[in-house]
């Protein structure tokens, strides 16, 4: 695997995603990551979540996202980080409001992180 390989931007992003998750309780009370380990669970569940399950829901939903002017996403990712929380032992949120608070706020550390990090993959 040589550095500029998509193995090893994949393996990269998954760690920046996992340590944007412990940041979170520090930032929130509502959100607990009980370790490393449940965060690179947490990360890679949250991942395929937003692969698979996302688009079919933004799909699904487009009258509502269309009519809300974009903003009915939040709620989305919203509820996808907070189901990812319910079912993942070690990574907890424990409502709505810290679920969308705290899917903006990973989302935002793991975008700024990634392009830092990573910088452009077409140099």
């Amino acid at each position: 695997m040589r550095p500029g390989s998509g193995r090893v931007r994949l393996l990269l992003a998954w760690i920046i995603n996992a340590v944007s998750l412990l940041v979170l309780p520090y930032l929130f009370d509502s959100i607990r990551v009980d370790g490393a380990f449940a965060a690179l669970i947490a990360a890679a569940v949250l991942g395929l979540v937003n692969a698979f399950i996302r688009p079919l829901l933004v799909l699904l939903t487009l009258p509502i996202t269309i009519v809300t002017l974009g903003l009915f996403v939040l709620v989305i990712n919203a509820l996808l980080f907070w189901f990812v929380g319910s079912f993942i032992k070690g990574f907890t949120v424990t409502g709505f409001w810290p679920a969308l608070f705290g899917a903006i706020v990973y989302g935002a550390i793991s975008w700024l992180c990634s392009a830092l990090i990573l910088g452009d993959k077409n140099k």
